[in-house]
């Protein structure tokens, strides 16, 4: 897998993702103790607006930035985010009233919500054979879980010698950092795009989403990540310190059992992809939600939930990891931006919908039946994923074009009249799938 390292370009971009994450970390960490420091009390109100701020961010911003990010060069626009989030962070540590934290959350994940998808996009051309993309897909997921791992344990180390607002310090030198490895390398530029309107631009991406049927379906495989996801971050705490009895330190490793599920999944699917399908890998991986929230409603001591939160760990990682593949092959390179933005938005959007459900249904109706409810939404939603994914699910179609005229350089292209086969993604040629 680290093979792939040897790319001198992705290796600086992977780094820059790595000590942004380690920044994003430290200031989760530091975030909550400012909340309780301005709220007491109310500090869970705060976090859960700032949580709904952040998703609101992530499914309205994303969008609209990639309409405008193809007339920036990739490197500049990447750095310049870099440098909002990092003058953010700075600023969070001198706030005195609550309103002011909404608002620098707001600036510091609308910069992420443009940050994320224009470097997830960027990552394809970089790397453009796809074992090697697998590679990396995987080497980001390890990133992601041993940052939630080591970034609140760097977080305890800090904090035993300086102030929760010197944290935010460490958030600043991530985002610089980040900024200045993406500035020691020259990244691949941009396909041309075609000049379009405003709302062409906006919505390209979720109407090219919405259209591809592997991808409706992992928009409804999307929902049942966000399902158990949901339960492991909202419910976590209320598992193990309220209904066990236990101490914060259980929590962590109850969290930690989760992301080192989803590490060793990571480790395995760039062998794995070789020989299946990306479609059985992501359902395999959701069946593993399904059964795993389904049996959680038996949990009824510590000791079980370790090893329920690795499983779930490994479900999760099957079914997100292979989602870049899916995105890379359904859109032109021109394209690619405004696809990973439309995933990086609906996805979001599921969590929106389901860190709330999680943490209404534990208040309300209990935690088995929290339990049951998610894991029949899961799998509810895998079922509708089967259902509108086909399972033969070639590059290349067969289609016509009663729209074209005979001699249309596209047909003249493929040396057809009008029936005629090639890789097919929606574009302005092909705005709809064609029928089996």
């Amino acid at each position: 897998m680290l093979n792939v390292l040897a790319n001198r370009t992705y290796r600086h971009l992977f780094l820059a993702q790595v000590v942004a994450l380690i920044g994003t970390g430290l200031a989760t960490v530091a975030l909550g103790l400012l909340a309780y420091d301005l709220a007491g009390g109310n500090a869970g109100e705060v976090l859960g607006t700032a949580l709904a701020i952040k998703m609101i961010a992530y499914i309205g911003v994303a969008p609209v930035s990639t309409a405008f990010a193809s007339r920036w060069p990739r490197r500049s626009m990447l750095v310049t985010l870099d440098l909002v989030r990092a003058a953010v962070a700075l600023a969070l540590p001198f706030v005195t009233q609550v309103w002011q934290v909404y608002v620098l959350i707001f600036v510091l994940q609308s910069a992420s919500a443009a940050f994320t998808p224009t470097f997830q996009a960027t990552i394809p051309d970089v790397l453009p054979d796809e074992e090697d993309y697998t590679r990396a897909l995987s080497l980001s997921r390890l990133a992601y879980d041993l940052e939630s791992v080591a970034s609140p344990m760097l977080a305890a180390a800090l904090l035993s010698v300086i102030s929760f607002h010197s944290l935010f310090a460490g958030t600043v030198v991530g985002f610089l950092g980040s900024a200045a490895l993406v500035v020691s390398v020259t990244l691949p530029k941009a396909a041309p795009a075609i000049r379009r309107g405003i709302y062409d631009r906006t919505t390209r991406g979720i109407r090219i989403y919405l259209s591809t049927p592997r991808l409706r379906g992992l928009l409804a495989l999307n929902l049942a990540v966000a399902a158990a996801s949901a339960m492991v971050i909202v419910n976590t705490v209320v598992l193990v310190q309220a209904h066990f009895g236990l101490t914060q330190h259980a929590t962590a490793w109850a969290l930690a059992a989760f992301g080192a599920g989803s590490m060793t999944a990571a480790l395995a699917l760039p062998r794995l992809l070789q020989g299946i399908p990306d479609r059985s890998a992501m359902l395999g991986g959701s069946a593993v939600l399904v059964v795993g929230l389904l049996l959680g409603a038996w949990l009824d001591r510590y000791a079980l939930l370790l090893p329920l939160w690795f499983v779930l760990g490994l479900g999760y990682c099957l079914v997100q990891t292979p989602s870049g593949r899916l995105l890379r092959r359904s859109a032109h390179a021109e394209d690619r931006p405004a696809l990973f933005a439309a995933q990086f938005a609906l996805s979001h959007a599921c969590w929106l919908i389901t860190y709330p459900l999680a943490g209404w249904l534990g208040a309300k109706a209990g935690l088995l039946a929290t339990f049951i409810i998610l894991g029949v939404l899961a799998g509810v939603a895998a079922l509708i994923s089967m259902r509108i994914w086909a399972y033969h699910d070639p590059d290349q179609l067969a289609h016509s074009h009663d729209d074209l005229p005979v001699g249309h350089p596209h047909l003249a292209e493929h040396e057809a009249d009008q029936i005629h086969e090639h890789v097919f993604v929606i574009d302005d040629l092909h705005p709809r799938w064609p029928k089996a």
